[in-house]
């Protein structure tokens, strides 16, 4: 490791982070999650800390990254919005106390539930990194998803990316495949970096979804995650309930499936029987313009029209976006409205 573990907290994580207690930590690790495409990251941290009963006890502090965006209406009455949590949480590896020939880590997980203004985001990281140091933390994990061409019924693969080759050599042997080129964008991506660059050392997992299927829930992605990653860290995890949920998924999918085969709003569709290729990427389009998009998604697409108004070199980035959850179309007439010159005064 290249940097020094602080035993006294900084000014910066005073300021920054509010301590609800300060439990004393075995070799801790720390995952960290956020929003992102399928919600793959936040549910697998997110079922972690409901299944091992993980304990808050810390909070980051929102206000010094995050500004309301908009207001929330509720039985008529308009109110500003929460901030968003930035909660860490911790859980005490019972194996740290039975048996020290077993390989054995407590755990921190660190939870966002929105994704901040990436122009804040080292600032962000930093103040999470403060009680990294402070825990003397040297192994950091983050989860993300990979859109892949896929179906919906079929089993994803786990890949993974990590900071050094002695890590590489570590996960060897884990059913996992190895993503050698390419980014992870947002805070599950970014995150790593900015820790590595800091002297941390950590690898990204990252679960296979359906292209025509990113703005869903993706519980199979999930699952296969934290198969592997109980193996890695050798946890006690039952993951019954995430199967229950990706078998409920996949039928709601195939429900879908079977309504846009059946011609309604598809009217090119050949008609009763086998459905053909271009039939099925009809639909799966189709799926895609009629899935969710994730909350913390709408909220950054609005940030970057708001920044387009006023600087229409941004426009790149919104496309980009827009682009990357395939629903341009949706904001096609807004993005458009961007480049319309306004009319003189007076004509």
């Amino acid at each position: 490791m290249r940097y020094k573990a602080k035993s006294t907290m900084g000014g910066n994580m005073q300021k920054n982070i509010r301590f609800l207690k300060k439990p004393h930590l075995v070799k801790p690790i720390l995952i960290v999650a956020w929003p992102g495409m399928g919600e793959v990251a936040l549910r697998s941290a997110g079922y972690l800390v409901e299944k091992l009963k993980f304990e808050a006890f810390a909070v980051l502090n929102s206000a010094d990254y995050f500004y309301p965006t908009a207001s929330s209406i509720k039985n008529g009455i308009l109110k500003t919005k929460e901030l968003p949590q930035n909660h860490f949480y911790y859980w005490k590896n019972p194996n740290t106390k039975t048996d020290s020939r077993i390989k054995a880590n407590d755990l921190i997980i660190f939870l966002g539930n929105t994704q901040p203004d990436l122009a804040k985001a080292t600032d962000y990281v930093n103040s999470i990194l403060e009680v990294a140091r402070f825990y003397k933390v040297k192994l950091i994990i983050s989860f993300a998803a990979m859109p892949a061409p896929i179906d919906h019924i079929q089993n994803p693969n786990v890949w993974f990316t990590a900071t050094s080759k002695e890590l590489f050599k570590y996960l060897e042997g884990y059913n996992l495949k190895m993503m050698s080129e390419g980014e992870i964008s947002g805070m599950n991506g970014l995150f790593l970096g900015l820790a590595n660059r800091a002297g941390f050392s950590g690898f990204c997992l990252l679960g296979e979804i359906p292209i025509y299927t990113i703005q869903i829930e993706n519980p199979k992605a999930v699952f296969a995650i934290l198969d592997r990653l109980k193996r890695i860290l050798n946890l006690t995890l039952d993951l019954a309930d995430l199967n229950k949920q990706a078998h409920f998924i996949e039928g709601e999918i195939n429900k879908l499936v079977d309504y846009l085969k059946e011609g309604i709003g598809l009217p090119a569709l050949s008609g009763p029987g086998p459905i053909s290729d271009a039939e099925m990427e009809k639909i799966k389009k189709s799926l895609t313009q009629l899935t969710r998009l994730p909350q913390s998604i709408k909220e950054k697409i609005e940030k970057l029209f708001e920044l387009a108004i006023n600087d229409v070199s941004k426009a790149n980035e919104l496309k980009q976006e827009l682009d990357k959850w395939n629903v341009y179309k949706e904001y096609e007439d807004r993005f458009l409205d961007l480049f319309k010159k306004p009319k003189d005064k007076g004509n």
